[in-house]
């Protein structure tokens, strides 16, 4: 049986339970269940702490897992990411006070509070930058003004939370962060057919399927406009003149690829969502 690690609470845990329902998986149903086993589909969910994930997986007490690459980084353990999900995403960056620091250099001995301290070590080692970092369970830009650190590395956004506490970012990117499925240090059978299961659902929530009639002699101007993953599908109509067609669709934009088939000549234009899929 397949033993998963799922997050239990925090920015990840409602996409992660939504994307595994809809790959046909049983997750719980009170949010204080913190096992559930889903026979007919021969797996175990683990709801955790999305911070104990990696530890859990990458000892090989659970075989697969749904954390945040960055918490993943941070515990610089033995598990390993083997598929980005495509949510969750976040970046990671320097700041200080404005003016004082320009380059990573810069931070040489110097005090550095994140609330990711295995993850931005990592990277300053990398570079060949020494520091004392501080670490901290949140509110990590209120260091330097409490007097804490000299420098924060920090989730970032828009920046409009480290401005307001007065600081700027600098240097370059520590991490571009997501929701990804990490395993541990042995494949574990039931590992292909949940990521199958996954990457269907990233299919359905990024594609549509559209119908529509077009006159035969326009076929190459409309697959043109709309060519599909390997080719549309297209059938004969009553009307020798004309054919059906259906093809897959990225769902952002979908209203513009219309237009354009209409201009084109089709009619009868249908946008479905798509519920599964496997590619």
């Amino acid at each position: 049986m397949l033993r998963i690690a799922v997050p239990n609470k925090g920015s990840l845990a409602d996409t992660a339970a939504d994307m595994l329902r809809e790959a046909g998986y049983t997750g719980r149903r009170d949010s204080k269940d913190l096992h559930v086993i889903d026979p007919q589909n021969d797996v175990e969910f683990f709801y955790l702490r999305p911070r104990d994930i990696a530890t859990y997986v990458g000892s090989g007490a659970l075989d697969v897992g749904i954390t945040g690459r960055d918490l993943l980084r941070d515990v610089r353990g033995r598990a390993r990411e083997i598929e980005a999900l495509g949510f969750g995403d976040s970046t990671f960056r320097f700041a200080g006070p404005p003016g004082r620091f320009t380059q990573l250099s810069d931070l040489e001995g110097l005090r550095v509070a994140s609330a990711y301290p295995g993850l931005v070590d990592g990277f300053l080692d990398d570079h060949g930058v020494a520091v004392d970092l501080v670490p901290l369970d949140g509110a990590v830009e209120s260091a330097v003004r409490l007097g804490v650190a000299d420098a924060v590395a920090d989730v970032v956004s828009t920046g409009t939370t480290l401005r307001q506490a007065g600081l700027e970012i600098f240097g370059p990117v520590i991490l571009e962060s997501e929701a990804v499925v990490i395993q541990g240090p042995h494949e574990a059978a039931g590992t292909e057919t949940l990521l199958r299961r996954l990457r269907g659902v990233m299919v359905a929530r990024r594609y549509v399927l559209v119908d529509y009639d077009l006159p035969a002699a326009l076929v190459d101007r409309a697959v043109a406009v709309a060519p599909g993953i390997e080719s549309p599908t297209i059938s004969p109509l009553r009307d020798p003149e004309w054919v059906a067609v259906r093809v897959m669709v990225p769902r952002k934009g979908v209203n513009g690829v219309m237009d354009e088939l209409y201009a084109i000549g089709a009619r009868a234009i249908l946008v479905t969502a798509i519920h599964a899929a496997r590619l």
